[in-house]
């Protein structure tokens, strides 16, 4: 059954100021696991001890791609330590869209989190659904994952993103199944200019219940609620996101509230 998790990024100031108060606040919402994408200066250890006394699962965590280039062997060490062992490539800069290379270090990467017992995945935005491949009419999306074998990379689908970049993400979910452990579970509305807003689920444009039916029949481990900027205070936005996933569940959905 699919488990919903957070992206702790949405909670990312309240992180700052009370690292352990806010993670405590997050299993108490219901959350079943989190994703990480900064410790805050803590060891391992004190991340391991704090997600068992809480019982949360690490499912992921977002690391730099250079951090994950240069330092993979640190990367992975604190990962497993702390029970999590999906290291996940979260956003490339401008300067990083080099997207042939981008597929090589991938491959580097994804060979050393294979042979370390870990397992890499790539986090996309809506630039590597606009962006082609190189000099080919593929998406840039769709090259990386077929230039990198899916033994090296699987997908973490940021669903929104997909819907923003003007594909279906239904469709995506399908085409990527078996790949495809997680997804990110984020809505929008458009503003004026047409520039995007994140929004508590439920209030914008993104059709959720079709997007985690389809994540369900691909056997998506984990469903992630992010709210990249919230309107109001981001702990009542992930605790309102919450109650949108749990009354998707009272009304027949398969997920695990």
């Amino acid at each position: 059954m699919l488990k919903i998790g957070l992206q702790l990024y949405t909670l990312r100031e309240e992180l700052e100021q009370d690292f352990e108060g806010t993670l405590r606040k997050v299993a108490a919402l219901g959350y079943k696991g989190v994703e990480f994408f900064h410790y805050f200066g803590r060891t391992a250890a004190e991340v391991k001890q704090l997600l068992n006394e809480l019982g949360l699962v690490a499912l992921g965590a977002h690391r730099p791609y250079d951090a994950l280039l240069n330092d993979t062997e640190a990367e992975i060490s604190y990962n497993l330590e702390i029970g999590n062992p999906n290291l996940i490539v979260p956003y490339l800069s401008e300067e990083q869209r080099n997207y042939e290379e981008v597929a090589a270090n991938l491959k580097v990467i994804g060979e050393k989190c294979k042979a370390g017992g870990a397992v890499l995945l790539y986090h996309n935005h809506d630039f590597e659904l606009t962006d082609k491949f190189v000099d080919s009419d593929r998406t840039a999306f769709d090259g990386l994952f077929e230039e990198v074998p899916a033994d090296l990379l699987q997908v973490e689908m940021d669903t929104c993103w997909v819907h923003h970049a003007g594909y279906d993400p239904v469709e995506y979910i399908n085409k990527y199944a078996g790949r495809l452990p997680i997804i990110h579970l984020k809505d929008l509305k458009k503003n004026e200019d047409g520039s995007p807003e994140t929004v508590v689920l439920g209030e914008g444009e993104v059709n959720l219940t079709a997007i985690l039916n389809a994540a369900v029949q691909a056997n998506v481990e984990w469903a992630v609620v992010e709210q990249d900027f919230c309107s109001r205070s981001p702990l009542e936005s992930v605790e309102d996101s919450l109650k949108w996933v749990k009354a998707y569940a009272n009304q027949g959905g398969k997920v695990n509230v």
